[in-house]
């Protein structure tokens, strides 16, 4: 699974390794993005690119609560293509959710460890996502959830699960805005070749989602 991620790039360096141009509305990094938060994504809308915030859960378009989407975080990639909540989002509904580590817990003896994972090779990177839109009388939601899937050979021994991360030249054919079958969007998560990935050990005070600093992020001696 996915449930807590890192952004501290700047701003610029999000624009260039995404080919935006225009400046993103209120950007914010942060050592310790969590479910329930708005977090930065970008889609192509059939004319150019465009980041913004999509709250992470996904309430699809056809929920009665909105409370559904805390436990939407993630989607199973192998399954994605014919779930109800997913299968249509995977044809026409496909974003990146944009990351520069993320973390995860591995179970030890002295109880869970986390740990920051990072790319070793690129500063800044996207997850597969999918987003909805969610309206009920006058409110209106967008939200997200993060693809995942069975975990690589370094992610074995940490988690049996891990998010999908986008190579570089795979990231806009993921957001492409002609519309695909979901058995074709499945298919082409299939192609998806792993980078190489590092990690070290944090201290838990990243498990309180309140924890917003730089002290998330500090290796632990």
């Amino acid at each position: 699974m996915c449930g807590r991620y890192t952004l501290l790039a700047d701003e610029l360096e999000i624009l260039q390794e995404f080919g935006l141009e225009k400046n993103i509305k209120s950007y914010q990094p942060s050592f310790n993005i969590a479910p329930g938060q708005n977090v930065l994504a970008i889609i192509h809308d059939g004319k150019e690119k465009r980041a913004g915030y999509l709250r992470w859960g996904l309430v699809p378009s056809w929920a009665k609560d909105e409370k559904i989407g805390y436990k939407m975080i993630n989607a199973r990639s192998e399954t994605a293509h014919k779930k109800p909540s997913f299968k249509k989002l995977m044809a026409r509904k496909r974003c990146l959710i944009t990351a520069d580590s993320f973390y995860e817990w591995e179970k030890t003896d002295e109880g869970k460890q986390p740990k920051r994972i990072q790319l070793p090779d690129r500063q800044v990177f996207a997850f597969a996502g999918l987003w909805d839109k969610w309206v009920q009388e006058d409110k209106v939601i967008f939200t997200c959830t993060i693809l995942t899937k069975e975990a690589n050979e370094f992610m074995q021994g940490i988690h049996h699960r891990m998010p999908i991360i986008l190579p570089k030249n795979k990231q806009d054919e993921w957001i492409k805005p002609e519309q695909q079958s979901p058995d074709q969007a499945y298919d082409f998560l299939q192609t998806i070749k792993d980078d190489p990935l590092t990690a070290y050990n944090v201290n838990r005070y990243v498990n309180a989602a309140k924890n917003d600093d730089a002290a998330c992020i500090e290796p632990m001696m």
